[in-house]
């Protein structure tokens, strides 16, 4: 997960541009203003003989996320990549998957989009299966997996790969402990699902890093995070009073009421800390 220096500047350029509001140059000049200091030897300036396999992929998107997160920007985008490759000792394939979009200020997340640091396209289903030993089981949006909000997360998307041959299967991706995080009230972005179902029916959890072998027969079902939502939903309206939420049907009156749990004590404080990890 070591990030070069470059891809940590990179990632600082990529968010000042998006906070500033006005079209700059894209160049060197841009940091002129900005003092970035970054300890020698740590995550994001390793050693010249560090691994940096998943700083460009991955660890680029969660500098992305800290940024936005310190500055309010808008609530969180999926975080992630997600990359899987698969394989033998005769061919390899790579692709790179979508997810949901933080929703913002005055916008919507958007749904099934690749976000920030990535701009990578998928291979066609159909040349997919003809090439590789593949069938693309499903595609679609995961409905529901972005966060609520006045302004609602993109959701993310579900892809299942049915294998057709023994193989080898890895995946390199984030956001499947620590949701992508909402803001302004708004509720988290569903995390992310990496999901292997054998031919004998056993379901197994890959977790976000993981390589295994696989048979003809096996499917690998990939559910990507949604985004984070904004703002607090209108259909909600708190007492802060008494703890409870009156929530609405759409006529604009309460219907029914219930106590609100309000997390404490230090497993909520660390996750909370842990947003930006």
């Amino acid at each position: 997960m070591n990030a070069p220096k470059a891809v940590s500047m990179s990632a600082i350029i990529y968010c000042l541009r998006c906070l500033v509001g006005h079209d700059i140059p894209l160049n060197q000049g841009c940091l002129n203003p900005v003092t970035v200091k970054i300890p020698p030897g740590s995550l994001l300036d390793p050693s010249e003989d560090a691994a940096v396999v998943g700083g460009n992929v991955l660890t680029s998107q969660r500098v992305v996320d800290v940024i936005f997160l310190a500055f309010s920007g808008c609530a969180a985008s999926q975080g992630c990549m997600n990359n899987i490759t698969f394989g033998d000792e005769n061919f390899g394939y790579y692709e790179t998957v979508a997810g949901g979009s933080g929703a913002g200020a005055t916008w919507n997340g958007r749904s099934g989009v690749h976000t920030h640091m990535t701009n990578t396209r998928l291979t066609d289903p159909e040349i997919l299966e003809r090439r590789y030993p593949i069938v693309l089981n499903q595609f679609s949006l995961a409905e529901g997996t972005g966060g609520a909000g006045k302004f609602q997360g993109g959701d993310g998307v579900l892809r299942e790969l049915v294998f057709r041959k023994p193989l080898d299967l890895s995946v390199l991706t984030e956001r499947r402990v620590l949701a992508p995080y909402g803001m302004a009230g708004g509720m988290p972005g569903s995390k992310g699902l990496n999901t292997l179902v054998t031919k004998s029916g056993r379901v197994l959890n890959l977790g976000g890093k993981c390589s295994v072998p696989v048979k003809a027969g096996d499917l690998f079902r990939l559910q990507t995070p949604g985004g984070g939502g904004w703002g607090v939903d209108q259909s909600e309206q708190e007492d802060m009073e008494t703890g409870e939420v009156y929530v609405g049907n759409g006529s604009g009156k309460p219907v029914k009421k219930r106590k609100v749990f309000t997390e404490r004590g230090s497993v909520f404080e660390y996750q909370q800390q842990q947003h930006s990890a």
